[in-house]
Formats: structure tokens, C-alpha cells, sequence
């Protein structure tokens, strides 16, 4: 299985960035014997349109540019589902074992064309307050590391 975070944005040098790339790495140490082959991170430069319209629509091709065909479609959504962790594990094993690697959606700050948003298999939600796009990625990330370290019985995860 392969995950992918899709992000409209690029994270800048510094503490966000470090997080993140510490948790993706210990995702894949943990998530290697659990059958999880890459946990990679696509960033995609926020379009400068003048529109909002035009922006939203040239970041969401982008996006939907990236996604492997039959990839199971994640989008970080505040009108998601708010799953537990425990939750999260337990979808990502259903999908590892239907051999489906899965993108995770950061879209930017316009949203996203239904052409996109309407394709997700799941909206995920870290709540209803509004959280920057780099501080979504680390507590993804966290999740996903936190995700393979309850499938893989590790005691990281106390509920």
C-alpha cells in the first residue's frame, strides 16, 4: 500500500516542516511491516490566478493530476467525519487489504471543484474550527503514524 498526502502549498523550512518529515518517516519504519510500501508527499504550487474561481479550478486539476488511478480518495474536509483515531486505523487496513493505496487531499485555500470533491471516498475532518494547511499536514501525518502504530500493536497509541 502507498500513501500519499496531496497538498496544494509547500511547507517553508522550519518547525512545520521538520514535524511533518519526522512523523512521514516514522510512518513508513512502522508501516513497512504492515505492508505499507511509501508514505510520500506531493506538493502542489498554489495557482496565481486572480479569480478565486479560476484558482480553485487550476489547483483542483492538479490535484486530481496526481491521484494513481483506483486509489482510495481522502479529502480533508471541516464538514468531514470526525473519526477517531482507532477509526482511521481501521479504514487504512481495510484499504491495505484490498490492495488500495490511498491520497490524502489537502486542498488550498479557494476549495475544491466538484469535480474533485464529489470523487472523495471519505471526507475526514480534525474538527470544525479552521486550522492552517501546514498544521493539517502534521496532524495527518501524526495520524497516519499514529494509524500504523495501533495496526501494528505498538504502544505510541493510549486511548
Amino acid at each position: 500500500m502507498r500513501i500519499i498526502v496531496a497538498a496544494i502549498g509547500r511547507l517553508k523550512k522550519g518547525p512545520e516542516t521538520e514535524l511533518a518529515e519526522r512523523y512521514r518517516k516514522r510512518t513508513v519504519q512502522t508501516g513497512r511491516q504492515l505492508g505499507v510500501s511509501a508514505v510520500e508527499i506531493i506538493e502542489i504550487r498554489e495557482s496565481r490566478a486572480g479569480d478565486a474561481g479560476k484558482r480553485m479550478i487550476e489547483e483542483s486539476i492538479a490535484l486530481a493530476n496526481v491521484i494513481p488511478k483506483d486509489a482510495v480518495v481522502v479529502l480533508l474536509d471541516a464538514r468531514g467525519q470526525n473519526i477517531d483515531s482507532p477509526g482511521l486505523a481501521s479504514h487504512i487496513a481495510r484499504w491495505r487489504s484490498n490492495d488500495r493505496n490511498a491520497v490524502f487531499i489537502i486542498g488550498g485555500s479557494d476549495g475544491l471543484a466538484a469535480s474533485v470533491s464529489e470523487n472523495a471516498d471519505l471526507r475526514l475532518s480534525f474538527g470544525a474550527a479552521t486550522w492552517p494547511h501546514q498544521l493539517v499536514r502534521v496532524m495527518l501525518l501524526e495520524q497516519l503514524y499514529r494509524a500504523t502504530t495501533i495496526l501494528a500493536g505498538h504502544p505510541y497509541h493510549h486511548a
